[in-house]
């Protein structure tokens, strides 16, 4: 038996890890290469310790090349291997890419984190994921706000409640405490005194005001602030005349899955568009500032994360800053939304239970 697993970027591969596992021999690994670039995703093999079975190339395409190709060669790679199911997770072109080519060659098809709704038509995310749940034959909510979605849609697969796999991600690969303070002193950093910061959507790299607004903002607050820097962001900085705005900031290359949860889980606040961190912070017991117009993820909205335009990143960001430690009991009292850390055997179990 074999169940094919596709992922392409560094969230995916994240999050089908505890998935994987729990398949073992069964599973399939398939990489599509949509994050071309090794320090985004290539690393993240070696530290979870998989490697992809089959690969395919879309990296370095535009969104609608990449869903053309990876449709046609995972169409072609599905007729021949012929899997008894294909996993896709969450709202990337990978994922989209995967779901209609196992539409196509009639295969089940399994959305892990399904249901997710941001309701913003601007997101090219937002369709991907609203596609792949319409064609779907098991949906596995992370959240009972992801299911009502679902039934909401009238989406047809059969949805399970499963928690979310990034509680099991973080768990099994935050660094013990010894390591984590030896982190802290490598990059001349003090225990929540210290911003991490990750800026990479094209809603605010593509967008010269919003990029001058979030690194202006970034350069203003009082505490040091690490950036660990994506290619797309050094890249737009660059072609927009604004490297300068990182001189004040501590700069570094893309890191590892386990540095960056070691990093966070002792930074005073986050500030990041990311999808992830909005889960993460609430596993790790931080907060995030969320640059983004909308979010998909509304369960930890007032709690761990608050939303915020561009324009207004120093405000919010110098007052999230101030107020920490006066919110951290709360904080550390607070369980996270995304469950108990038993998603991914409560996954593999679903699927299981839809191909026998």
């Amino acid at each position: 038996m074999s169940i094919s697993v596709v992922v392409g970027t560094r969230p995916e591969i994240i999050k089908m890890m505890p998935i994987i596992e729990h398949l073992g021999a069964e599973a399939d690994l398939i990489y599509t290469g949509q994050h071309y670039d090794d320090a985004m995703a290539g690393v993240f093999f070696d530290a979870f310790g998989m490697h992809p079975t089959s690969a395919i190339e879309i990296g370095n395409m535009s969104r609608g090349e990449q869903i053309g190709a990876g449709t046609t060669a995972l169409s072609r790679l599905f007729s021949e291997t012929r899997p008894q199911a294909v996993v896709v997770q969450g709202d990337t072109n990978s994922a989209l890419a995967g779901a209609l080519a196992a539409n196509a060659t009639t295969l089940p098809l399994v959305h892990v984190e399904a249901g997710l709704r941001s309701f913003d038509k601007a997101m090219p995310e937002e369709h991907n994921r609203v596609l792949i749940d319409h064609v779907s034959d098991l949906l596995l909510a992370p959240t009972a706000v992801a299911h009502d979605n679902l039934l909401n849609e009238q989406c047809t697969g059969r949805v399970e409640i499963t928690g979310n796999t990034v509680v099991e991600a973080v768990t099994r690969m935050l660094p013990e405490l010894d390591a984590r303070r030896q982190l802290l002193a490598s990059y001349g950093l003090t225990d929540s005194e210290f911003v991490l910061a990750t800026i990479h959507r094209p809603e605010n790299t593509d967008d010269p005001k919003n990029l001058l607004a979030i690194f202006t903002a970034l350069q203003g607050l009082d505490v040091p602030v690490l950036l660990p820097l994506h290619p797309r962001t050094k890249a737009r900085l660059h072609a927009c005349g604004l490297e300068h705005l990182l001189d004040n900031l501590r700069v570094v290359e893309p890191i590892g899955y386990p540095d960056f949860l070691a990093l966070a889980a002792h930074a005073r606040l986050l500030i990041s568009d990311s999808g992830g961190v909005q889960e993460e912070v609430s596993v790790l017991k931080r907060r995030a500032v969320v640059v983004r117009r909308s979010t998909e993820r509304p369960e930890v909205l007032g709690t761990f994360t608050t939303l915020c335009e561009p324009a207004q990143l120093g405000v919010t960001a110098t007052k999230w800053v101030r107020d920490a430690s006066d919110r951290q009991e709360f904080i550390d009292n607070l369980p996270s939304p995304y469950g108990a850390g038993d998603a991914g055997i409560r996954s593999v179990k679903a699927i299981q239970e839809i191909i026998e």
